[in-house]
């Protein structure tokens, strides 16, 4: 980590010190997969990787973050990739921040603006949105990693136990946002996978091929490729988040989101998807220094032709269960999930149905304070019929072994 601190001045007045700061990680793995054609590569793969062996950069992640006195401060968080599928570079987040003292009472307001993931992820609290648990995020914040996020305003008042003599603390935060409306696309056209990529600013994601997209389909408008931060309607969507934080036991949390789209619009083969789920998840800490994570979204998504016809309407849901445990240099870390799209429309050649169960494993042993090695066995078993579309099987079982490099600083 890097600091330095810079005295602001204007017409000889001096203001309060600013504080920088860089923070980072460099994740570096080598892996093989049982697989098909990777959904990064426009296929029906539920992990990251094509079929065989590789070596990646799997993840270079900085965040700078800038301090102005006690309340106000500001992060830019970047990424970069070399997999040999989808290399870039990029923003991944970009914010300005107020967090200002609690009151005597023990209320505190934290306001945020930017570019900036909805508050769901119990995995993702590392630096630059990485898991400290897995190299693999579940497949619910796999999904948010790549197409759930916005540019919006995120407030939180916050009831601090302390100041009440309590060991209960309580928030409640309100989202309001835009340039998320594609959000559903992906979900339903190569339905949930299983990775650590998080979708750069400026890139757009790549869609299966199917026989609905081909000329004189019902689909064969749509563009080839995503673009999952495009405003489309000039609507403002809307996330609401509850928590309840009992101190040194654990923290449980629920929250609606609804990106509000306005499925009429169209432009440049992008179309507006109506995505509405609820979440719940709970962290809490269990006997032996077992830490318990878990979590669960249900919700739906639609979108429709210009005279509001269902072309695709899916109902989903996704949900996992967790358990770490850290002594000394070690960690171990067991996730099971389960997975669901259910097509509800009558569109032809595009059957987005899919069921599917997922287990995780993963080893960390810490070399030193910032550099773990890690080892991760993934199975991602799943049924999806579109796969006939591209003569690939149905039901199909993928595994992928990895082992990591990643250094913290």
């Amino acid at each position: 980590m890097c600091i330095v601190q810079a005295k602001a001045e204007s017409n000889g007045v001096g203001f309060s010190d600013v504080e920088h700061s860089i923070h980072g990680v460099v994740d570096i793995r080598v892996g093989y997969a049982d697989t098909i054609d990777s959904y990064l590569d426009g296929g029906l793969g539920k992990l990251a990787a094509n079929n065989g062996g590789q070596i990646a950069l799997s993840q270079l992640g900085l965040n700078y973050q800038a301090q102005w006195g006690d309340a106000w401060s500001s992060r830019i968080v970047a990424n970069a990739y070399v997999d040999g599928i989808n290399n870039g570079i990029g923003l991944t987040e970009a914010m300005v921040r107020y967090r200002d003292i609690p009151s005597e009472s023990g209320i505190r307001l934290d306001v945020e603006f930017g570019l900036m993931y909805p508050k769901i992820s119990l995995e993702n609290v590392a630096t630059a949105w990485a898991s400290p648990y897995s190299l693999s995020y579940s497949t619910m914040n796999s999904w948010l990693a790549e197409e759930v996020r916005h540019i919006g305003l995120s407030t939180t008042v916050e009831s601090l136990g302390k100041y009440r003599q309590s060991a209960h603390d309580f928030s409640l935060t309100a989202e309001a946002f835009m340039y998320n409306d594609t959000t559903g696309a992906m979900l339903s056209w190569h339905g949930w996978t299983q990775s650590s990529r998080q979708t750069l600013l400026q890139e757009t994601l790549p869609i299966t091929a199917i026989p609905a997209m081909q000329p004189g389909g019902m689909l064969d408008e749509q563009a080839a490729n995503s673009d999952p931060f495009k405003e489309l309607d000039d609507r403002i969507g809307a996330h609401v988040v509850a928590k309840w934080t009992w101190r040194n036991n654990g923290s449980v949390q629920a929250g609606y989101y609804d990106n509000n789209a306005d499925t009429l619009i169209v432009k440049q083969g992008q179309y507006a998807w109506l995505t509405q789920f609820g979440h719940i998840g709970a962290k809490w800490r269990l006997p032996m220094g077992i830490n318990l994570i878990s979590q669960y979204m249900q919700g739906s998504t639609i979108m429709t032709n210009t005279d509001g016809w269902p072309v695709v309407d899916n109902d989903f849901h996704s949900g996992y269960i967790m358990l770490s445990k850290r002594w000394s240099q070690h960690r171990v870390s067991l996730r099971v999930e389960d997975f669901s799209v259910t097509d509800n429309d009558d569109t032809p050649e595009d059957d987005n149905n899919e069921d599917g169960q997922s287990f995780t494993v993963a080893y960390q042993y810490q070399l030193d304070r910032p550099w773990f090695m890690q080892f991760e066995y993934n199975v991602i078993d799943s049924t999806r019929p579109a796969r006939k579309y591209l003569n690939q099987p149905i039901d199909l079982v993928e595994q992928q072994w990895q082992l990591s490099s990643r250094y913290f600083f």
